[in-house]
């Protein structure tokens, strides 16, 4: 026969940890620019939530492709609508699950102590290397490609290019050294202390930048993954992304957008 109080334990430690909210452990696909931002959400999400976030950060090509090769995905947080689309098309995420999160700016990057200058675009025909995350694959390379191609002066540069595996590494090309120049987003160079912002490329001159989210469409924690994506729109991940220089989109969710 049981104790009564050791009956009244059980029935507390059952209502703390109900049988039917079993943990799950989420897989985020992320590029490489969230890092800073999911990372810091991430860490305040597991604090009220029994679920475990795994994340993988990278290109978002390279992200779309491990997922069409079925890698064990639960949400993908691209950093361009292509890619997204892509595996909208083949049915790997749900038209109606997807959500414009967030916008960018590019800006050029020169390490602190540059004695180039550099304020506009025509300015890098100065550098020896210019870096830039792969501009065939890589969003935040085709990007910048596309800004250059538009102002006509991709041709001129293209042999000075240095292709890296994704912006954090075009980042690091430059606080290094190995590269004169980069582009990337305004939101990777302000937190670094080994680069400075030679220009910014005004939002309405530049390529649409836009981040999709969406969760797997077979995940296997379909549930968690939708709680988790509902809370990277809400209102305590959307100070983050403001806090760390990331223009909102989703204006219902956020309120005003950032300048």
């Amino acid at each position: 026969m049981k104790r009564p109080g050791l009956q009244i334990a059980i029935l507390a430690l059952a209502l703390t940890f109900p049988s039917s909210g079993v943990a799950a452990e989420l897989v985020v696909f992320a590029a490489a620019s969230l890092t800073d931002a999911l990372k810091e959400i991430g860490t305040r999400y597991e604090a009220g939530s029994p679920d475990r976030l795994v994340f993988n950060f990278g290109a978002s090509s390279d992200l779309a492709r491990q997922i069409r090769a079925g890698a064990p995905a639960d949400v993908f947080f691209s950093a361009d609508v292509a890619q997204m689309g892509g595996l909208e098309k083949e049915g790997l995420v749900r038209r109606d699950d997807r959500v414009d999160v967030l916008s960018n700016k590019l800006v050029a990057i020169v390490p602190p102590d540059s004695k180039l200058t550099i304020h506009a675009a025509r300015d890098l025909l100065a550098v020896r290397q210019l870096a830039l995350a792969s501009p065939d694959s890589v969003p935040a390379g085709i990007y910048a490609r596309k800004y250059l191609e538009s102002i006509g002066l991709w041709e001129e540069l293209r042999d000075k290019v240095v292709p890296t595996l994704d912006v954090r590494a075009c980042l690091a090309a430059v606080e290094s050294g190995h590269a004169d120049a980069g582009m990337v987003y305004r939101t990777d160079a302000t937190i670094s202390k080994r680069v400075r912002v030679a220009f910014e490329v005004p939002r309405e001159k530049g390529p649409p930048i836009v981040y999709p989210l969406a969760p797997v469409a077979d995940s296997k924690n379909a549930e968690a993954a939708a709680a988790f994506v509902r809370h990277l729109v809400g209102p305590e991940s959307i100070a983050v992304y403001k806090r760390l220089g990331f223009i909102v989109l989703v204006a219902a969710a956020a309120g005003p957008q950032s300048p």
